[in-house]
Parts: C-alpha cells; sequence; structure tokens
C-alpha cells in the first residue's frame, strides 16, 4: 500500500474525530448560558465547570431589570435564584457586572463565602461583599448614564471558602477563585436611559 491511501485515511479519521467531537460538546447547551472561557471574565482555559442556573423572580434572562433595583428606584438587589449547586461546593461568589460601560466592565457589585444556598432574597447581604466600581462595599444598581446597557449576573460555585477581607475587589476575588471552580452560571438582565 502506498503512502497517499494511508494519510488519506489518517486525514479522514482526523476529520471525523473533530466533526464528533464538535457535535458531542454542542449537545444539550442551548438551554443553559454559562461564561465563556476568555480572558476577560477571569477564568482559565483548562477549567471544566459545569454549567449552574441562575435566575430571578424579578426579570428574565434578557429582559428589562425593574427600576425598584436601579440607581433611579430603592437600589436594591433583586432576588436570585441557584440551581445545579454542585456536591462539594463550600462557598457562591456572585459578581454582577456591566460590560457596556464605557471605560470597561464596571462592578456593581461582588459578594463572596455566599453559603451554598438556593435562593438571595431581594435587599439583602448574603455573604462578604466587596469593594464595587462605585467606591463602596455595597450593591450599587444599573445606572448608565445614557442608553441600554447589559448587567451581567454571575454565579460560581467554589470548593472552598475565600476568607478574604472585605475591601477586596473582583479582580482580586477572580484571582482568588483560580482552581476552586466547580460551577459557574450567568443570567444577563438590561437598562438603559433615553
Amino acid at each position: 500500500m502506498s503512502r497517499l491511501p494511508k494519510m488519506f485515511l489518517v486525514a479522514i479519521t482526523v476529520l471525523w474525530l473533530v466533526l464528533a467531537a464538535g457535535c458531542i460538546g454542542n449537545d444539550g447547551n442551548e438551554a443553559q448560558e454559562g461564561l465563556s472561557d476568555t480572558e476577560d471574565d477571569g477564568l482559565r482555559e483548562d477549567q471544566e465547570a459545569v454549567g449552574m442556573l441562575i435566575s430571578s423572580s424579578a426579570f428574565d434572562n434578557g429582559s428589562q431589570i425593574p427600576v425598584r433595583y436601579t440607581c433611579d428606584g430603592e437600589n436594591i438587589n433583586p432576588p436570585l435564584e441557584f440551581g445545579n449547586i454542585p456536591e462539594g461546593t463550600e462557598s457562591l461568589v456572585l459578581i454582577i457586572d456591566d460590560p457596556d460601560a464605557p471605560s470597561g466592565s464596571f462592578t456593581h457589585w461582588v459578594v463572596w463565602d455566599i453559603p451554598p444556598v438556593s435562593r438571595i432574597d431581594e435587599n439583602s447581604v448574603p455573604g462578604t461583599v466587596g469593594m464595587n466600581s462605585f467606591g463602596q462595599t455595597a450593591y450599587g444598581g444599573p445606572c448608565p448614564s445614557s442608553g441600554m446597557h447589559r448587567y451581567q449576573f454571575m454565579v460560581f460555585a467554589l470548593d472552598t471558602e475565600l476568607n478574604l477581607t472585605g475591601r477586596a475587589s473582583a479582580d482580586q476575588i477572580e484571582g482568588s477563585m483560580q482552581d476552586h471552580i466547580l460551577a459557574q452560571g450567568l443570567l444577563t438582565g438590561r437598562y438603559g436611559r433615553t
């Protein structure tokens, strides 16, 4: 047998494996949104975190956040529900940011060492609160200068507690979470001014 047919068979086999992996990897993922493994979200590409669910009774994924939870209303955090919390979870981390802010990602709330609960009530302090981009250790609701912005509610299930001081920033929290993420989920809301 000549080299050409063997090389052809190898190429066909590799192509088949790539196509099969693509089909398997996309199976069933349309219903759950998760964070992409990009440098911007602080997650490493080799992490194998499974999907976690995050939702709110106040708004649907991709829809308008009610004024009550913004700087134009009561400026309190919305209620959040979590699902698919994996076994072995020791704590949760919640980060809310605005990726559409003119200066880049703007952190509205960062909370860690949240017990692995299935719900956070509105207007609550579920764990240790860090420094937001307003320079406060508190929830700061959506408050865009103009136009419609997206607000990402990101939850992470960790295999440890972080035990950091309350003045830590989202960047510091993301650094501390490395190698401890068991699962993650994303809920996106929108808010804008005309």
